[in-house]
C-alpha cells in the first residue's frame, strides 16, 4: 500500500497583530501568487504545490503548510517564517513552533 499522506505542519504564532501580518502578507503575495484572503483568512497557493493557510485570531496566527513532499514543507516554513517576520519587524523573530499534522 502506497502512502499519499501529504506533508503538513501547523504553528501557533503567539502576536495580537494576526489580521494586519495575515494582510500584508496575502497582498504582498497577491502580485505573483494565487491567493484568497480577507482580514482573518488567507490561502496562498504556490506554484510549488505547496499551500499556506493563514487564520488571525486575537492573540495568534495559525499558519498551516501542505506541501507535495517533506523537503518543500521544510523549505516553505522558512520562506514563510522569513516574510512574516518582515512584516512583523517589531516583534520579530516571531515563535514559530512547528507541529506535524
Amino acid at each position: 500500500m502506497t502512502d499519499t499522506t501529504t506533508p503538513a505542519a501547523t504553528a501557533t504564532i503567539a502576536t495580537t497583530h494576526g489580521s494586519r501580518y495575515l494582510q500584508q502578507l496575502a497582498k504582498h503575495w497577491s502580485h505573483k501568487l494565487d491567493v484568497v484572503f480577507d482580514a482573518t483568512h488567507a490561502t496562498i497557493r504556490f506554484p510549488t504545490g505547496a499551500v499556506a493557510s493563514l487564520e488571525a485570531r486575537d492573540a495568534a496566527l495559525i499558519a498551516h503548510l501542505d506541501a507535495p513532499d517533506a523537503a518543500m514543507l521544510e523549505r516553505m516554513k522558512g520562506v514563510l517564517a522569513e516574510h512574516l517576520d518582515r512584516f512583523a519587524f517589531r516583534e520579530a523573530p516571531l515563535p514559530f513552533v512547528w507541529v506535524a499534522g
